[in-house]
């Protein structure tokens, strides 16, 4: 019988705790720990859990000593017994800790706020999955990146793609620190156009011709991407929708099913029974998406605590090297974490 894969996860916070239960649903991993320097209610809640803990420094280790929290060992003892290890710390942190991992000779992923030159690869499973099998590590971009590529993909597939030309309202911060932070009463421009998701796809695919625009806005449930495509040629939109249903982690949606505001669909993922309300799929709204010839519109929702969740476990079958089919990686992470984008748009008005 072929050994699980073994994941560490250093870094418990928005990303990290839900890679680590995603690892958790799969049949072909095991979580072997999680390392993290915070001795508050979130690693106590994972210790409820069974996950063995690490220290990630030796202050971390005091410290949790300190606090009554029992941990399995340092950073380093846990990385000792991984195959990959995927690195969900705080921006700019998991940059210093790649040297640990080259030296170890550990396979390891990165989060998109890292840069694409310290890996070398940036990761889209639909649209690049078979150039990060047997790497040394890969890059999981962003939550709009992600969402960006996971879309315009779709239309490539179909050759539909000409341009691309997408305006992004990013939510402030993530809930959980919206008392620490955000913005009211304001919006705020990112500076520079095209703004930084537009050449991180890039990275990704090389071939997207493809410019964003962004601006926070004072609100922290998702983001809302606006998008206006030169296609290569006129179709209708029936053509265009089935070139989205390609994807399983599209959600085609309607805003005559209530379906209208950011809000009503994290409900609908809470009644679906996600964990977390969590929303994994690019969720679009079909009945708003226009063609006009060769032009489309259309708009959709990202969740950013989300949507890379799927990625990452995708990557860690890809750098593994066992799976050499995305598409199968695909299927099996989305049967593990109850991804079906296509079931709801297909049932109409029926309850999912």
């Amino acid at each position: 019988m072929t050994r699980s894969i073994r994941v560490a996860v250093n870094g418990y916070g928005v990303i990290g705790k839900r890679v680590a239960d995603a690892v958790r649903a799969q049949s072909d991993m095991t979580l072997i720990g999680v390392s993290d320097v915070a001795t508050d209610w979130r690693t106590r809640v994972l210790q409820t859990k069974g996950v063995p803990l690490f220290a990630a420094t030796a202050p971390a280790e005091d410290a949790f000593r300190a606090a009554g929290v029992q941990t399995a060992g340092r950073l380093d003892d846990l990385l000792g017994e991984a195959d990959v290890v995927v690195d969900c710390t705080p921006k700019r942190v998991a940059a210093d800790n790649v040297p640990q991992y080259r030296k170890r000779q550990l396979k390891f992923i990165l989060q998109g706020g890292e840069k694409h030159g310290i890996t070398g690869h940036s990761f889209v499973a639909e649209a690049n999955f078979e150039t990060a099998i047997g790497r040394e590590s890969t890059r999981v971009v962003s939550c709009n990146t992600t969402a960006t590529v996971r879309t315009l993909s779709a239309l490539k597939r179909a050759g539909l793609l000409g341009r691309a030309r997408g305006t992004l309202l990013r939510r402030a911060t993530d809930p959980w620190e919206s008392h620490q932070g955000g913005i009211m009463n304001t919006l705020v421009p990112e500076p520079e156009i095209p703004s930084h998701q537009g050449p991180d796809a890039r990275t990704v695919d090389p071939d997207l011709d493809v410019v964003t625009m962004a601006v926070k806005v004072p609100e922290t449930i998702a983001h809302l991407h606006y998008w206006s495509v030169q296609l290569t040629r006129p179709v209708d939109k029936e053509e265009v929708l089935n070139a989205f249903r390609s994807s399983s982690r599209i959600l085609l949606m309607k805003t005559e099913h209530g379906l209208d505001a950011l809000n009503a669909v994290k409900e609908l993922m809470a009644d679906r029974g996600r964990s977390r309300s969590d929303l994994y799929e690019v969720a679009l709204w079909a009945d708003m998406l226009t063609v006009q010839g060769d032009e489309l519109f259309y708009a959709y929702m990202v969740d950013n605590q989300a949507i890379v969740v799927p990625e990452t476990i995708d990557a860690i079958r890809a750098l593994d090297g066992r799976e050499t089919s995305g598409r199968r990686s695909i299927a099996a992470t989305d049967s593990a974490m109850g991804i079906e984008g296509r079931l709801f748009a297909e049932a109409g008005a029926r309850t999912p």
